[in-house]
């Protein structure tokens, strides 16, 4: 009756030991099964031609993530090209493919945030003389510039427009011909 008490007070667990390997034997992998996919909302389910245009995009990302080899061939008119396709996603307004109506939709302190972080880390590789990857950050900073453009609603056109106004004016010239009043809107003395 006592060995019957002890055998009662164990737990089952702690009476069965895992079994040794013997050498030379291969151990078994338990396979997990996979959860279960959860079905799309039905607005959120690709139409062929969203199903095109991820397609296309993968395509231009492939040829942005190429290496800096050979001669440069753009020009300056990409950044019309690009401003009208930034303008064109915030018009589609469809965050779920277009990266330029994602941030648009978040607003114009998010716009502005990530033109700063470009900025940044455009000036970061510059000053390390990170040539290559200047020129990487330079087309994110200008893609950024563009957004912000779209979102306050300045057209390229504007911009050149005042660098041709500019041009031949010496910058210190135009530097002090600003009005005070933007000095003490800055609240700093560094900007004349």
């Amino acid at each position: 009756m006592v060995k019957d008490a002890k055998k009662k007070a164990q737990p089952k667990a702690a009476a069965k030991k895992p079994a040794k390997a013997k050498p030379g034997a291969k151990k078994q992998v338990l396979k997990q099964a996979k959860p279960a996919a959860l079905p799309l909302p039905a607005a959120l389910v690709p139409s062929t031609a969203k199903a095109k245009l991820r397609k296309t995009v993968l395509q231009a990302e492939s040829r942005h993530l190429l290496p800096l080899d050979g001669p440069a061939t753009g020009s300056s008119d990409v950044l019309d090209r690009l401003w009208n396709t930034i303008e064109g996603r915030r018009v589609a307004g469809d965050a779920t493919i277009s990266h330029s109506a994602r941030l648009l939709a978040r607003g114009t302190a998010k716009v502005a945030q990530k033109l700063g972080e470009e900025a940044v880390e455009c000036v970061i590789e510059a000053t390390q003389g990170n040539r290559a990857a200047t020129v990487l950050e330079s087309a994110d900073l200008l893609y950024h510039l563009l957004v912000v453009w779209v979102d306050a609603g300045i057209r390229p056109e504007e911009v050149w427009a005042e660098l041709v106004r500019r041009e031949g004016i010496s910058g210190i010239a135009e530097k002090a011909a600003r009005p005070k009043g933007i000095v003490r809107a800055a609240q700093t003395t560094k900007i004349p």
